[in-house]
């Protein structure tokens, strides 16, 4: 019987260097990946700088292009804000008789509001009226916003 026991020890011995064995692999493991990991980060920083490269040149071109067209566009006003317009009675009392374009009239009647102090103290959007503005507004007091609805009606 106590040649029964010996090969039973042997294989208890067997299976603990088998055991070691396992636990070897699993650091190694972890190695394959970081090297593995390692590996992919220089790659990725190699394609990166490829892509910045590339770019580079397609900006130039685009910034080569840009003078060009600014020679090129020469900013033109709408011809239907720079139509001559007479304005109304009413409003050739503040701005005067001769016919005018409607970006001007909107000038000339800011510029009477500012001379006169017309806009309200508290509410700066607001503009007063005077004894002139009082018949164009049909109001005491209009908007900045409704200032161009209310002239366009005194506009032929």
């Amino acid at each position: 019987m106590a040649t029964a026991k010996k090969p039973a020890a042997k294989k208890v011995a067997a299976k603990k260097p088998a055991a070691k064995k396992v636990a070897a692999k699993k650091p190694a493991a972890k190695k394959a990946v970081v090297k593995k990991v390692a590996a992919k980060k220089p790659a990725a920083k190699k394609a990166a700088v490829k892509k910045v490269a590339a770019k580079k040149p397609a900006a130039k071109k685009v910034a080569a292009k840009k003078p060009a067209a600014k020679k090129k566009v020469a900013r033109k006003p709408n011809a239907a804000f720079m139509k001559a317009l007479t304005p109304s009675a009413v409003l050739a009392a503040v701005i005067g008789a001769a016919p005018v374009p409607r970006t001007e009239v909107t000038k000339k009647i800011w510029d009477y509001i500012k001379k006169h102090d017309l806009q309200d103290a508290k509410n700066r959007r607001n503009i007063n009226a005077d004894d002139k503005l009082k018949p164009l507004f049909g109001k005491n007091q209009v908007s900045m916003f409704e200032l161009t609805k209310i002239v366009s009606g005194h506009l032929k």
